[in-house]
């Protein structure tokens, strides 16, 4: 793995980051998000007291921002949505996504963000 300086923004965020990382499932670990990060691929919304990890998602008809990660006092990372989907239109997405627990079911829902689908995850062992 290449070692990328963190900026002081992404090191300060680091205990959020790792906290939401926990829901993963193993998908990503610190250093993939360091690397998606440094190499634009990712981007890093931080705030005093929170934060929030977005990439941009391609797909054959449609482009969005996917909120992948975030950390921190909820009235802190819903204040930044507004941005983040300012920033997104500017990057030519059309929509936003995100996948999480149910817990973010009420906040996003008061604004104005739909239950698309719920997600299942199982380890396939000895296949």
């Amino acid at each position: 793995m290449k070692h990328w300086k963190l900026s002081p923004d992404l090191e300060r965020c680091k205990p959020w980051i790792e906290a939401a990382l926990v829901h993963c499932n193993g998908t990503h670990e610190w250093d993939d998000i360091v690397a998606g990060i440094a190499s634009s691929k990712m981007q890093l919304w931080a705030a005093p007291r929170g934060c929030i990890v977005t990439e941009i998602v391609v797909y054959p008809r449609k482009k969005v921002i996917n909120i992948f990660l975030a950390g921190g006092e909820l009235d802190q990372i819903m204040d930044m949505e507004h941005d983040i989907g300012q920033w997104a239109k500017s990057h030519g997405c059309t929509g936003g996504m995100m996948t999480g627990r149910l817990g973010w079911k009420k906040p996003l829902t008061e604004n104005g963000w739909k239950l698309q689908h719920v997600s299942f995850h199982k380890e396939i062992e000895n296949v």
